[in-house]
């Protein structure tokens, strides 16, 4: 089992992925997952737009900032402004630098 190539793994996921979901549910769940992604860098553009008016000294107030950081999954209760800007500014870069 130790001697298997990354090759033979993924061959090994799709005949699970076969057996637990069906041969004609895999197109379909592949669609809901590139919708899902689709709409995951949608909100993150919006929100690295957002931060960029923000850097440029166009200081978004509070309820924009709690709506950027629920868009990215941020839960924002019991955190000031520059907790809250430090975590949505860590999740864009952690998300561009995956892109590169």
């Amino acid at each position: 089992m130790l001697f298997i190539s990354g090759a033979e793994w993924i061959w090994i996921i799709v005949i699970i992925g076969v057996l637990l979901f069906g041969a004609k549910k895999i197109p379909e769940l592949a669609r809901s997952l590139g919708r899902a992604t689709g709409e995951y860098e949608k909100a993150r553009l919006e929100a690295e737009r957002e931060m960029r008016g923000y850097r440029a000294d166009i200081k978004p107030n509070r309820e924009k900032l709690e709506e950027i950081a629920r868009t990215l999954g941020i839960d924002p209760s019991g955190k000031d402004d520059d907790e809250l800007r430090a975590e949505i500014e860590k999740v864009i870069g952690s998300s561009s630098k995956k892109k590169e």
